[in-house]
């Protein structure tokens, strides 16, 4: 498949543009209703918090994660030689950065900073490539160039909760080349069917997931790679001893197990209902940004700075959207909250849209 000549790639620039190390929980303070960091509401379970005080107890001693690398490897069809558990899936890309030369590398955009920034930290060059909204920022396996020896995405991607087909992420495998795919939010699809944590038959692919979205658990840090064994012992390399803490390793346990995982998967039956009660719950003004598969979506609103602003004012924290190369001040990333929470965002939304400017900022 060729490239859409429309796609435009381009260098980085120095960074000083795009603050690629804010996220949403710096939107956040008291009494603001959240909707900028894309946690489940609810969690973690009380099963799960059972789990983690019980991890205290046995803290004493040193972490020992093979129990937990054994129980990940298993929920993927992996050799535990193939997975690396981290403090967080940011953990990761640091790891995978500080263990691999690229030439070139590219970061498909929009989508999580961390990547780049793990990469920029480490002194590596990247080349930003741009998908375009009018594609629905859809990737395809031709807009990446041919000489890319690293290519990160995300899949669902923050922001814009597209998911792309496996199929065309699989066609940028190829020796020689790293694919990173960020799939931090990949249970948040039913049925998770364009993972590709599965397959070991892609040459240089990294899969890279989290516990912090589905089960609550930002505030422990707790994610893991899947990979080749070779490239996972690179990364391993770049680790200190005992990186993952005992009830970071307990929780990486007990929710791979199928019970765990089917009740991530119904969460993630319900959220489609939620996240289409807040899509339709939205003023005619905005304009919803792709197909949104995942725990978030991404809005284009008028004036989206001045509106941020007044929706903090009211009590809404939203995520801006001009941290994330390639989208601007007039993007807004939504968390799908329940619909009562949802409905009521979008009241407040309208209320905004709908009045005089020039009023609201005698307000």
């Amino acid at each position: 498949m060729t490239a859409r000549p429309a796609t435009p790639e381009a260098p980085a620039p120095d960074g000083s543009a795009v603050d690629l190390r804010h996220h949403g929980d710096a939107e956040l303070a008291p009494g603001l209703v959240d909707l900028a960091v894309n946690v489940r509401a609810g969690a973690p379970p009380a099963w799960l918090r059972a789990v983690l005080h019980e991890a205290l107890d046995d803290s004493a001693g040193y972490p020992d994660a093979g129990p937990a690398r054994s129980a990940v490897a298993a929920a993927h069809g992996r050799d535990p030689s193939e997975v690396l558990l981290t403090a967080g899936a940011a953990e990761a890309f640091t790891l995978l950065a500080r263990a691999v030369q690229p030439r070139r590398a590219v970061v498909v955009h929009p989508s999580f900073t961390e990547p780049e920034a793990a990469l920029r930290a480490a002194g590596h060059p990247v080349t930003r490539l741009h998908l375009r909204a009018a594609d629905g920022y859809r990737l395809e396996p031709g807009d990446v160039s041919q000489d890319a020896d690293l290519v990160v995405v995300g899949n669902p991607t923050n922001p814009t909760s597209v998911l792309h087909p496996a199929r065309s992420l699989a066609a940028l495998a190829r020796p020689g080349r790293v694919l990173l795919v960020d799939e931090a939010f990949a249970d948040t699809v039913p049925g998770e069917p364009e993972s590709l944590s599965g397959r070991t038959d892609l040459p240089g692919l990294v899969v890279v997931r989290s516990l912090t979205k589905t089960w609550g658990l930002a505030g422990l840090r707790v994610g893991y790679a899947l990979g080749p064994a070779g490239l996972v012992a690179g990364m391993a390399a770049q680790q200190p001893h005992w990186p993952v803490s005992t009830p970071a390793l307990a929780a990486l346990a007990a929710c791979t197990t199928p019970a765990a995982r089917a009740e991530a998967d119904a969460a993630a039956r319900a959220l489609e209902e939620h996240r289409s009660a807040l899509v339709e719950a939205l003023p005619p003004q905005v304009e919803v940004l792709g197909r949104p598969r995942s725990s978030f979506v991404l809005l284009r609103v008028p004036d989206g700075e001045r509106v941020r602003r007044i929706l903090r004012e009211r009590g809404w924290a939203v995520r801006r959207g001009d941290t994330f190369p390639g989208l601007s001040r007039d993007h807004l990333r939504v968390a799908v909250r329940d619909p009562e929470t949802s409905r009521a965002f979008a009241a407040a939304l309208t209320g905004i849209l709908s009045a005089d400017p020039a009023a609201e900022e005698t307000r």
